[in-house]
């Protein structure tokens, strides 16, 4: 860190409450990031408060960004420090793209279970909505044979997961409330 700077490039900087209020960023999480490497102070004032350059804002919003498409905070240090750590420009744009398309798959495996849970949520919905006017309003237990018509073949996965009762839970004679026969 630079400690000898003029007022003038002083008066530019930014003490670390600024930086945390301007980026929405807490003084803790800043701290971290400079713990880890990710961002660092440009100096510190004569009362030791750390001050920033206001590019910081930018690194602060790399360090969000990355973090939004699913990168930790040690994955973004070690990348900070394999780009560093290579001397040649095209070695480093190697290991950044071999990560960028690591991180595209993994970004397209997430879309792909997002878009089946999507399909599961859609297809119970569905299902449910049906019940709204059920037939035969009659105990929970009765919903597990009901006899109601859905418009599908079969209850979708999210539903019979629930609706399906283990055998002991058939045998209760109660919510809550167990059968001494019951009791192995």
């Amino acid at each position: 860190m630079n400690s000898v700077l003029d007022r003038d490039d002083q008066a530019h900087l930014l003490r670390i409450g600024d930086l945390a209020r301007m980026t929405g960023k807490s003084v803790r999480a800043i701290h971290l990031y400079e713990e880890l490497g990710l961002l660092t102070p440009r100096t510190r004032s004569s009362g030791g408060f750390r001050l920033f350059d206001p590019s910081a804002a930018e690194q602060l919003r790399w360090i969000e960004l990355l973090h939004g498409l699913g990168f930790s905070l040690q994955e973004m240090r070690d990348l900070r420090r394999s780009w560093w750590s290579n001397e040649l420009g095209p070695e480093a744009m190697e290991h950044l793209r071999e990560l960028f398309e690591r991180k595209l798959e993994e970004t397209r495996d997430t879309v792909r279970r997002y878009q089946q849970l999507e399909s599961e949520l859609e297809q119970g919905l569905s299902y449910l909505q049906t019940c709204r006017a059920c037939a035969t309003p009659a105990e929970v237990a009765a919903c597990v044979h009901c006899d109601q018509d859905h418009g599908m073949t079969s209850r979708p996965a999210l539903v019979a997961g629930i609706t399906s009762a283990p055998e002991r839970a058939r045998r209760r004679s109660g919510p809550g409330f167990v059968r001494i026969e019951d009791i192995e």
